[in-house]
């Protein structure tokens, strides 16, 4: 079996095309609240949250579960590599960017310490 790279940004590009909705959704809630906690002084080194980062964890690892079903698919027919590779990618994508919205979120309503 082999894969080439065009055909998998073929694949890609025909099952992001029902989420564009969505993901533009995510993305303007992540710019407002990046916007408005670095307006009050946001940094995010200098603002430590172990929640957020735990709750971060835990949503990537709950995509696993959930992104499969998302699509209309199952987590059975997850079985190439370059399927499992783009399911990881994903669950570290939902990850990352529910961190980046809640890291500044603990920032403005805890404040600064």
């Amino acid at each position: 079996m082999s894969f080439s790279l065009a055909g998998i940004f073929a694949v890609l590009s025909h099952a992001i095309q029902p989420f564009v909705a969505l993901i533009l959704i995510i993305l303007a809630v992540l710019i407002a609240v990046q916007l408005v906690a670095r307006l009050r002084s946001y940094r995010t080194k200098a603002h430590h949250c172990k929640p957020a980062m735990i709750v971060a964890l835990l949503a990537g690892l709950s995509a696993v579960w959930w992104l499969p079903m998302l699509t209309h698919s199952q987590l059975g027919f997850v079985t190439s590599i370059v399927d499992w590779l783009a399911l990881i990618a994903a669950a570290l994508g939902v990850a990352l960017l529910v961190w980046l919205v809640l890291h500044p979120l603990s920032y403005l309503v805890r404040g600064p310490r």
